[in-house]
């Protein structure tokens, strides 16, 4: 396939955390589902990922998505969601960005007060409702696929940290998760290169002693992501957490290439992870708003509104609901002499570059 030069996107925050969405300039993709797609994509138009998502274009913590024809009638698009090192199943500040813009575009059927469609993601079918006010997105609400405890209480060794207990559970991306407290930090801005660094040791140190595979994708492994979980600020929520994303490959040879950036909003697909942990701890019923808070203070409220069963293993279905800003609309081109046509990467801000130039 030639090269994709040119491209209309939206830019959009999430609860502050960047997701491009790319809503024209690339063409439909071969595949009979989005995980398919993606995989053609991925071979194919790799190029594409990093362009939007390194400099000169993006930033470590950047995250883009394409929109493509869904493979489902049931659905009114399908997306691929892409960041620095991979292309996840799912996530959750992308998705509200993803319907954000396609309702603001017109490119879903909008009325107002309430507008309701489904999105096609890897992960499956998606389902939205959206508050529409003249014709501008206020609030999304999405249902998420089935979320789950894969393993509980492991004791993990991680270089500098030493034995770290953790837990790992899907909501639509594999995470560990591990309390903040037990590691001496805190969920402050101020702490931020800590805490991501002590998420991407965590995360290797798991995948490497007890790596998990998705029971009904072996495809997906994991963990791929760290949520650092700890108590809220103040009466105003009932959880806070850092989710550190992998900006480039670990070696582990070099300590200093152990980097990552953290999730500036919440985080939708880590709040159902951790949702389905307290649950399974009996911390959270059914039908109860857990308000997370994210390293800005900025909220999404999470919910599960019942369970089910995954591959024989007890799961949680949550919602997430919180809102995205359009902050521009674009034309991204690539000059035929440019000499970076996937981006870079500078040591400076992206870590160890060399390892994932």
């Amino acid at each position: 396939m030639a090269a994709v030069r040119d491209v209309l996107a939206i830019d959009l925050h999430a609860a502050g955390e960047p997701g491009r969405v790319v809503v024209g300039g690339v063409p439909d993709l071969p595949g009979g589902n989005m995980f398919e797609k993606m995989q053609y994509f991925r071979t194919h138009l790799d190029e594409l990922r990093l362009r939007m998502l390194r400099e000169p274009r993006g930033y470590p913590a950047a995250n883009c998505n394409v929109i493509l024809p869904p493979t489902d009638p049931r659905a009114a698009a399908g997306y691929i969601i892409m960041e620095q090192v991979e292309y996840p199943p799912m996530s959750g500040s992308n998705t509200i960005c993803v319907a954000t813009a396609l309702i603001e575009m017109g490119m879903v059927e909008v009325t107002e007060p309430l507008t309701t469609f489904t999105l096609e993601a890897l992960a499956g079918l998606v389902e939205i409702r959206a508050e529409v006010v003249d014709g501008r997105a206020r609030s999304i609400t999405f249902e998420n696929v089935p979320s789950f405890v894969m393993a509980q209480d492991l004791e993990i060794e991680v270089p500098e940290l030493g034995r770290v207990v953790v837990d790992v559970a899907w909501g639509g991306m594999i995470y560990v998760l591990a309390e903040v407290d037990r590691l001496g930090l805190e969920l402050v801005p101020s702490r931020a290169r800590e805490l991501a660094r002590a998420g991407e040791m965590i995360k290797a140190a798991t995948w490497e002693q007890a790596p998990q595979t998705h029971p009904e994708n072996e495809e997906i492994q994991g963990p791929t992501i760290a949520l650092l979980a700890g108590p809220p600020s103040g009466p105003h929520a009932d959880g806070r957490n850092a989710v550190v994303v992998s900006t480039g490959q670990l070696d582990w040879g070099r300590p200093d290439s152990w980097t990552g950036a953290l999730d500036r909003s919440p985080c939708g697909t880590g709040t159902c992870a951790r949702m389905a942990l307290l649950h399974a701890r009996g911390q959270l019923p059914l039908f109860t708003d857990f308000r997370h808070e994210g390293i800005l203070g900025t909220l999404f409220t999470g919910r599960l509104i019942g369970e089910t069963m995954v591959s024989g293993r007890p799961a949680v279905v949550p919602t997430i609901t919180g809102r995205a800003y359009v902050t521009g609309h674009a034309r991204y081109v690539l000059d035929h002499d440019d000499p970076f046509p996937a981006g870079f990467t500078v040591g400076d801000i992206w870590g160890t570059a060399e390892a994932f130039h």
